[in-house]
């Protein structure tokens, strides 16, 4: 496939309906797209796309960025699954003021610490705050409940 051709069917992403990037998808990976939104489709098929038309990571690419990660997380699968702008670093302080009262919550290597005890989540803290189910990074402050993606 020639450069042009290459850059024609990336162009050609943006202007694509959303069920025929799914039928795409299928057809480049050989399986159901997952249940995320247009952008992200865009962007997974545009590299798929140069993928198959320039070739990979060689292998010795990709173990050095595995060897990377686990130096990083310490070979903690999930803890590299999570997006990184979701997460603050460990030490951090994260201040709520809820109906009057400061909330502080400690970030942890391996979760979280509000009130002397361990939690594995933002939303299980606001849960126990509020009594209601919140998103933890919403409730927090680290993410914007406004901003939906398209």
């Amino acid at each position: 496939m020639t450069d042009n051709a290459v850059l024609a069917r990336l162009a050609a992403l943006k202007q694509t309906p959303t069920p025929e990037l799914k039928t795409l998808w299928r057809e480049l990976h050989g399986k159901e797209p997952p249940p995320y939104n247009r952008r992200f489709l865009e962007s997974r098929l545009a590299y798929r796309i140069q993928e198959l038309a320039y070739g990979g990571l060689k292998p010795e690419t990709v173990r050095r960025l595995e060897e990377l990660a686990e130096d990083l997380d310490g070979g903690n699968v999930l803890k590299r699954k999570q997006p990184a702008s979701n997460r603050p670093i460990s030490g951090t302080r994260l201040v709520r003021e809820w109906q009057g009262v400061d909330h502080q919550v400690t970030v942890l290597d391996e979760g979280f610490e509000y009130q002397g005890r361990p939690y594995k989540s933002l939303s299980a803290i606001a849960r126990a705050i509020t009594g209601t189910r919140w998103n933890g990074l919403i409730f927090f402050g680290l993410k914007n409940h406004r901003k939906v993606a398209a």
